[in-house]
Order: structure tokens, then sequence, then C-alpha cells
């Protein structure tokens, strides 16, 4: 084998490496279940889920039956990935809190976003 012929056989093994490792994280799902609480526009606690969520994407906790703005709260990481929670929407804000896999917060974390791992 010549230089030439092992320089490109190299390159191309790097390259389906660089691909291999540049797939984008919202391929791949975390595991399990996530949970939060809300109280609805009547009064009652009302619980949502995320069942198996996309890893690496941001998810704005919807709280259908809740006044608009209402706050999530309680959140309970049921998954395999460990999730961050945000008190602001889209992930962004320098409130945040880090809920390891298996782990759940108390009715005081409140909670409008979420990123999993």
């Amino acid at each position: 084998m010549s230089l030439r012929s092992l320089t490109v056989a190299v390159g191309a093994t790097a390259g389906a490496a660089v691909l291999l490792v540049a797939v984008p994280g919202s391929a791949f799902a975390a595991s399990g279940q996530f949970r939060y609480s809300y109280t609805t526009t009547d009064g009652y606690e009302a619980v949502g889920f995320l069942n198996n969520p996309a890893s690496g994407q941001c998810v704005n906790l919807a709280t259908p039956a809740a006044e608009p703005g209402t706050v999530s709260r309680a959140p309970k990481n049921l998954t395999d990935a460990t999730a961050i929670v945000f008190l602001g929407t889209d992930c962004v804000g320098d409130t945040y809190y880090v809920l390891p896999p298996g782990k759940g917060a108390s009715d005081r974390l409140l909670a409008r976003s979420v990123v999993f791992s």
C-alpha cells in the first residue's frame, strides 16, 4: 500500500468517526417519565408529564387548564438522564436546578422549562 493510499484510508476513517460524533443529541431520548405538578384554573392539583423526552432539546412545561403564566412545581425526574430544570421559559435564565436520574424536588422548586442530557 502506498503512502497516499494509507493517507486517504486514514482520512476516510477519521471523517466517518467525526460524523458519528456529530450526530445531534436530539436523536436520542431519555428513557422514562418526567413529572411535574401545577394548579388548574379551578384550583385542582394536576400532574403533567413527558414520556421519553428528547435529549438536548428544551421543553417548555405545558400546564393545560391552568392560568396563563402559571409555574409548574415539584418536578420528578424518573428518566435515565439528568434533567436541568429552569424557572424561565426556553431553558434560559440564571435560576435552574439539576435533577439526577430518579430524583425529585419539593413543591418549592418552581419550573417553566427543562432540558435532558
